[in-house]
């Protein structure tokens, strides 16, 4: 797939059939997430691939009871790795990592639309009560939970802004 034609393709799928992602295709997400680029390569990141229905449901609670992310096949959650990030100091650790994970979820999310696979970001959970149910060290911060799985409905284009609105140029 042309990657404009996937930029421009891509939606934010909160359904989905009710059918496995294959193992194959996981490997390609991963690699599209361990392929993205890194501040100072420090791949300063941690994802956690979650199929266990009893912790997508944990999930969905802490994401505001946003119960379709349970109903995803696949969920992963991007974490920043603050131990990693620290190499920066404060801006290594508050914004570098998460331009790390940023980046590896956008890397994977187009990769999922190549593949005809569905995908949505999530910013909107609480961070303490996803780190509980995954049960993560103190250094990792969960910042994107992403629902993955095959579009049982997707979404039109909703509208952009002008190209005058969003964008400056100076010469």
């Amino acid at each position: 797939m042309d990657v404009m034609a996937a930029v421009r393709g891509r939606r934010s799928v909160r359904r989905f059939e009710d059918r496995p992602v294959p193992k194959a295709l996981e490997d390609k997400l991963v690699e599209a997430l361990l392929w993205a680029p890194s501040a100072g390569n420090l791949q300063s990141r941690k994802f956690y691939l979650v199929r266990n229905k009893d912790v997508k449901k944990h999930l969905a609670e802490a994401a505001l009871g946003q119960s379709f992310i349970a109903r995803a096949p696949l969920v992963v959650v991007g974490c920043t790795d603050a131990g990693i990030g620290a190499r920066y100091g404060e801006r290594g650790t508050f914004l570098y990592t998460i331009q790390d994970v940023a980046t590896s979820i956008m890397c994977m999310m187009l990769a999922a639309h190549g593949e005809g696979l569905g995908s949505v970001w999530v910013g909107a959970f609480q961070e303490a009560r996803v780190a509980r149910v995954l049960g993560l060290p103190g250094h990792l911060r969960p910042v994107a939970v992403v629902p993955v799985g095959y579009p049982a409905r997707v979404p039109a284009a909703p509208p952009r802004v002008s190209r005058e609105e969003a964008v400056v140029e100076i010469d």
